[in-house]
């Protein structure tokens, strides 16, 4: 049995609707046909969602920055940048700890 890499996440798509599971396992032996073999193509996207992450965080800060010493002229792009970073970390949070969950999900079933 062998585990399909998760590709094509990114902030703006359902991890859900990303890894396309949504259906269940098919075939015979429970893996997915139109699976993943890249090796690492998935983990790498994953980083990116990450630094994708990073760049909205450093993005609110700066900006918040700005807002404090009065060089921003319009308030309305700090908030939309903070909603932003929240809701990337949010959702970056819940996807790890999906994967957590079915990382010890798949340790209990083979012990």
């Amino acid at each position: 049995m062998s585990i399909p890499a998760i590709s094509g996440i990114s902030a703006g798509v359902s991890p859900v609707a990303a890894t396309g599971y949504l259906s269940g396992p098919t075939g015979a032996t429970g893996v997915d046909a139109g699976a993943s073999t890249d090796g690492g193509a998935g983990f790498a996207s994953a980083l990116g969602s990450i630094d994708n992450l990073q760049q909205l965080q450093s993005t609110s800060n700066e900006l918040s920055v700005k807002a404090v010493t009065g060089d921003l002229d319009d308030v309305h792009d700090y908030t939309i940048a903070a909603a932003e970073s929240k809701l990337a970390l949010e959702l970056t949070a819940a996807v790890r700890n999906k994967a957590v969950e079915a990382f010890s999900e798949i340790m209990r079933m083979q012990a």
